[in-house]
């Protein structure tokens, strides 16, 4: 599979779940904050997806 795809459909996957947890707590949560945790959520699937790329070569 394509690495672009590939790194794309993990970040994808690592950010539908995290989307899930802040649905658990977002009735508490103002919008400023979401957008900082869906911020947070980007970034860390792209590192998650990166770290597990380079574990797999």
């Amino acid at each position: 599979m394509n690495p672009i795809v590939l790194t794309a459909a993990l970040t994808g996957l690592f950010c539908a779940m995290f989307a899930g947890l802040v649905d658990i707590v977002t009735d508490a949560l103002a919008m400023w904050q979401v957008m900082i945790l869906g911020a947070v959520s980007g970034f860390c699937g792209s590192l998650f997806a990166q770290i597990v790329l380079r574990r797999t070569k």
